[in-house]
């Protein structure tokens, strides 16, 4: 396992361990970069308007569409290690 690897799997236990609930924004950028570094480019079909959350979230998965799965893993652990100092919200 790769280093990257050993850290993005510390880094999803980490994000559940987290003080408070990071916002909405940063919950979809969390969601995206998970879904990239795992699956790669978007797929499926796009939600329809009823349903907003689904929307929202492959709108951001779609954003990340080209990024490397590894550099998914690594902007992933970055933003979670930001939430655990408290940089971000």
């Amino acid at each position: 396992m790769s280093d990257v690897n050993t850290q993005f799997a510390q880094a999803q236990d980490d994000v559940q361990q987290l003080p408070e609930r990071p916002g909405n924004l940063t919950l979809l950028r969390l969601y995206a970069l998970f879904k990239q570094a795992t699956e790669g480019d978007v797929h499926g079909d796009k939600p329809g308007f009823t349903d907003i959350v689904g929307k929202y979230k492959y709108e951001a998965w779609a954003a990340l569409q080209g990024t490397a799965q590894e550099t998914a893993k690594q902007q992933y652990v970055e933003l979670v290690e930001s939430l655990k100092s408290g940089a971000t919200s």
